[in-house]
């Protein structure tokens, strides 16, 4: 008598059945990790989450009734031969009132490099009323050697806040960046060391 023949295809369908799941459950997870990054970033510009801004198509409908301060942060990663800072450190800002700043930039090395700016608002909750209508930081940025720039940021404050209890006592924010070198970098040119000395 051969009886167990059914009780081992009913191990094997069990077996497949867990090989499947877990194969499954692997699969959604790998999806997942390369998901998150840009399911984080949404989440974060629609929450304003850890200071960071919105990003506007045009100026605010109203103009509202409070000033505050923005102060503006400029920095540079190590190994990104640039120098980067605002020309005002500072505006008095009325909410819904659209302003124009300028950052001086300069290469000072003697090839091109290309830099992405990250940024984020200090406090934290000011980033959810920060819109940027037009930014240097939306992406990445060129700059030949020697050369230098001014890129503006065009932005204002959302006269919501004024509604928030949090932003009630708030008098001033702060808008920082901070340049990092490109992962990958244009080629250098095959005249790019004529100015180097000769030994």
């Amino acid at each position: 008598m051969n009886t167990p023949a059914p009780r081992k295809n009913a191990a094997q369908r069990r077996h497949t059945r867990v090989a499947l799941t877990v194969v499954g459950v692997v699969a959604a997870m790998a999806g997942l990790s390369f998901a998150s990054a840009p399911l984080y970033q949404m989440f974060c510009r629609v929450t304003g989450y850890g200071g960071t801004t919105q990003v506007a198509t045009q100026g605010a409908a109203t103009r509202g009734e409070r000033s505050l301060s923005v102060r503006f942060d400029a920095n540079v990663a190590h190994g990104l031969p640039w120098s980067f800072e605002p020309e005002t450190p500072m505006l008095k800002v009325r909410t819904g009132e659209t302003q124009t700043v300028f950052f001086k930039v300069a290469n000072h090395s003697t090839r091109e490099w290309t830099a992405t700016a990250a940024y984020n608002v200090t406090p934290d909750q000011a980033g959810l009323y920060f819109n940027k209508i037009s930014c240097f930081c939306f992406s990445e940025q060129r700059l030949g050697p020697g050369e230098t720039a001014e890129w503006p940021v065009v932005f204002y404050l959302d006269p919501a806040l004024e509604k928030d209890e949090v932003m009630a006592g708030v008098e001033g924010v702060t808008l920082s960046y901070t340049f990092f070198a490109s992962k990958k970098q244009p080629e250098a040119r095959a005249d790019a060391g004529a100015d180097k000395p000769k030994l």
